[in-house]
């Protein structure tokens, strides 16, 4: 599978690695089958899952779904020394599009410390643009909206911080 854009560009000129229990292949439709304990790795890309089938289209774009009890998905982001990193029980590359969307129990963290969890995370890998959506809880007899959980870290804490104190701060008046 191909590289998404934004994420580590030098990984799209490296070797695709597979390993699995199982591979089944089909030359005339272009798909792929890879069972057991699927490792897939490319440069820093690495997909981890019970499960994955990649099939690819006539324009040579790759197209793979992952599942796993989670599948996880891991890559380094080109210019930046940060990861992003994800899990569903499902989850699906488009190379087409660079986007990586995951399903059910999605989470994903975009390091160092921004990471949001929901039903459905969809990743636009070009422009690093992320929509996550929450859904009906299947695990409980409610039937309740579960909502979507994020967690922000400020930009450039430690300096923002400091400023608005020292500036901010009353001066002591001498006795």
């Amino acid at each position: 599978m191909a590289a998404p854009a934004q994420a580590e560009k030098a990984d799209r000129a490296k070797p695709i690695n597979v390993e699995a229990d199982r591979m089944h292949v089909d030359d005339a439709k272009k798909v792929s089958v890879f069972e057991g304990k699927v490792v897939i790795t490319q440069g820093t890309l690495v997909i981890r899952a019970d499960k994955v089938t990649i099939r690819q289209d006539q324009a040579g774009f790759q197209y793979g779904t992952a599942i796993g009890n989670p599948a996880t998905f891991r890559q380094k982001r080109d210019g930046d020394d940060g990861y992003i990193e994800g899990e569903a029980e499902r989850i699906e590359y488009d190379s087409k599009l660079d986007r990586v969307e995951f399903f059910d129990r999605a989470r994903l963290l975009r390091e160092p410390a921004d990471e949001v969890h929901g039903n459905y995370i969809s990743y636009d890998a070009r422009t690093e643009f992320f929509t996550v959506t929450g859904g009906t809880d299947t695990k409980a007899d409610s039937g309740a909206q579960s909502r979507v959980h994020a967690v922000i870290q400020p930009r450039n804490a430690p300096e923002q911080a400091a400023k608005p104190a020292a500036a901010g701060a009353p001066k002591r008046q001498q006795p």
